[in-house]
């Protein structure tokens, strides 16, 4: 009997994922250590709220959860250099800003060379002003969207018994939102693309709006590409830089069968040390948008 080989990985110059939102139940992590064992990459770049520390609990960390830890760790070891750039969710790290351990970095924004194109990549919040001025209505907003997660993963248990197609209830919610506030993902994207042409960067990487996409953006005084990284909730999406170019890449979803967890793959963790995050925005922003 021949030997199973196990699939090829891609070689990429550099990845970006955001939004995996670890420690929440709408979190797909078996597909997220999937993707991220059928790659190989010199440059990983976590951008923001890959762990969601707005909604963490002590009594909810299952080991699928810590297999993407572990896995970012294994990558880091084979020589995968890891920046980690602090998003609102987890926002708590940007008091480590600056931090270097091993091949991990944290950070607030990274700008990287490549083929002599500049990409700026930051997680996005620096620009929501809703989130800032009315946090508790964002944090409720979160929470919502989590409990839309789970009441979705029971439907489609449900439809998948009939044998009908899978629904996305918070993707609906979403969508119905973006179609009625256009001009809030415009004036979004346009700030980022306005500070990266002024800026002198080709691209610009974004997570935070879960709203993968790759657009070229222009103004008077020139043109760059606009990348949403989306995320592991819903969308499934990464931006790979291979080529001379990013692209936007979709994975799809993963057969594995998820069981029900026990009391054994619960994670308990220590209280985290919290810090003005009024204080942590200021800095955020001066690290982002004026250095």
């Amino acid at each position: 009997m021949g030997k199973h080989l196990k699939p090829q990985t891609r070689k990429l110059e550099a990845v970006v994922i955001s939004d995996t939102h670890l420690g929440t139940y709408g979190c797909k992590a078996d597909d997220i250590v999937n993707y991220l064992q059928s790659i190989s990459t010199p440059i990983l770049v976590l951008n923001g709220d890959i762990i969601d520390i707005w909604q963490f609990s002590k009594s909810y960390f299952p080991k699928s959860h810590m297999k993407v830890i572990r896995q970012v760790i294994k990558m880091m070891e084979k020589g995968t250099h890891v920046v980690y750039l602090a998003g609102n969710h987890d926002e708590h790290l940007r008091r480590m800003i600056g931090l270097k351990l091993g091949n991990l970095n944290i950070e607030n924004k990274l700008v990287l060379e490549l083929d002599g194109k500049k990409t700026w990549i930051f997680h996005g919040d620096v620009f929501d002003v809703f989130m800032h001025h009315s946090k508790w209505l964002a944090k409720l907003g979160a929470v919502g969207y989590g409990l839309l997660t789970i009441i979705n993963r029971f439907t489609n248990l449900f439809l998948a018994t009939l044998k009908l197609k899978k629904v996305s209830l918070s993707g609906d919610v979403k969508k119905a939102i973006k179609k009625g506030k256009n001009n809030i993902t415009s004036t979004f994207e346009r700030t980022v693309s306005n500070l990266s042409i002024e800026k002198g960067y080709e691209y610009a990487i974004c997570g935070h709006i879960h709203w993968p996409d790759k657009k070229v953006i222009s103004n008077q005084h020139g043109s760059m590409c606009y990348l949403n990284s989306g995320d592991w909730v819903e969308n499934n999406t990464a931006i790979e830089y291979y080529d001379g170019d990013w692209h936007l890449y979709k994975h799809s979803e993963s057969n594995a069968k998820k069981t029900e967890m026990g009391e054994e793959e619960m994670l308990v963790g220590d209280d985290y040390l919290l810090t003005d995050h009024k204080m942590l925005f200021k800095t955020m922003v001066n690290d982002v948008i004026n250095s």
